[in-house]
């Protein structure tokens, strides 16, 4: 197994962490899974979302499992902006965003193939979309970020 601590301290990708021995540890006594979340808020990856796409690909080829959290649940609300409201997106729009991501994510991760068993490295592809509608009411008030305040809901969400 590569030594993936070395490698992303190499490459200038590890800023702080809390116990760098016990994650080391962590990494030697076998495969962890870990994860990483992309928004989708546009129709494709974009520049930004590269540094976490190829740090997920490194830990694979270490003999990890990363899971590409899409949020297809938040992605809903769209991205904060300093002065403006949030711009809400269709449910419709959202899914084919999480549609394109996920077929871009495949160049940088290795997915088992439809239908077949993942295997212990294989990625995985979670939507949170897929658990926050269960967990959601439609009567729910949401606060976002760049607004003091404001109480639309999710479309589509119960």
């Amino acid at each position: 197994m590569i030594d993936i601590i070395d490698e992303l301290q190499w490459r200038g990708l590890i800023a702080q962490t809390t116990d760098l021995d016990a994650l080391r540890k962590a990494l030697a006594d076998g495969p962890i899974t870990l994860y990483c979340g992309f928004d989708p808020t546009a129709g494709s990856l974009h520049v930004g979302h590269l540094t976490q796409a190829l740090t997920l690909a490194r830990f694979q080829q270490a003999g990890h499992r990363p899971i590409a959290l899409v949020g297809g649940g938040t992605g809903l609300i769209g991205d904060p902006k300093p002065n403006a409201e949030r711009q809400m997106n269709s449910v419709e729009t959202v899914k084919g965003w999480v549609g394109n991501l996920a077929g871009q994510l495949s160049a940088f991760l290795h997915f088992a193939p439809e239908g077949e068993q993942a295997g212990p490295t294989d990625a995985i592809l979670a939507n949170n979309g897929d658990w926050l509608g269960r967990s959601t009411r439609s009567s729910c008030s949401v606060t976002w970020a760049s607004t003091s305040a404001s109480t639309r809901c999710w479309p589509g969400r119960r």
